[in-house]
């Protein structure tokens, strides 16, 4: 015989149903104090992460469902997001990827773009080595030649060096 369900599998179902009928800013709004709509997609709030008097807290939900704060008294977004029971993953809901948009430029750091561009020269010293020796190129060889120096310029272009 089952028995019946104790009080927090109880309120953890209410939880998830709770999440999944509503966006993550309604989630994240109704767990703050003081809210008020400033504009279309904002919001300000008491900050939850400390004893705030006045809303410090600024939310911005974009156009994608992303959410953004800031508290303007200091506090981490770890902290402010810990206060209300949520992790900085509820502020990005999950999304199909849409390949019509460009992904969003990030700064890489020097030491990937060093060892791509590493390996792809070694691609390319491959290349030069068996040419010098008279070995023909096939296709294969002659695509990989190519993906390699695109490599090398697309790395170049994400640390942010100019090709001249």
């Amino acid at each position: 015989m089952k028995s019946a369900p104790d009080q927090t599998t109880i309120e953890s179902a209410r939880d998830k149903a709770h999440i999944i009928t509503h966006s993550a800013v309604d989630v994240l709004l109704s767990r703050l104090d003081k809210v008020k709509r400033t504009g279309p997609g904002t919001w300000s709030a008491r900050c939850s992460a400390h004893d705030d008097r006045g809303p410090s807290l600024a939310v911005r939900e974009l156009d994608d469902g992303r959410i953004l704060l800031h508290c303007f008294a200091g506090c981490d977004v770890h902290d402010v997001l810990a206060a209300v029971d949520l992790n900085v993953s509820d502020l990005f809901p999950p999304r199909a990827v849409d390949l019509r948009h460009k992904p969003e430029r990030r700064p890489f750091p020097a030491a990937d773009v060093l060892r791509a561009i590493g390996f792809e020269a070694l691609v390319v010293a491959a290349a030069a080595v068996a040419m010098l020796a008279g070995e023909p190129f096939n296709d294969i060889d002659r695509d990989r030649l190519i993906l390699a120096v695109s490599r090398i310029q697309a790395a170049m272009t994400a640390a942010g060096v100019s090709h001249g």
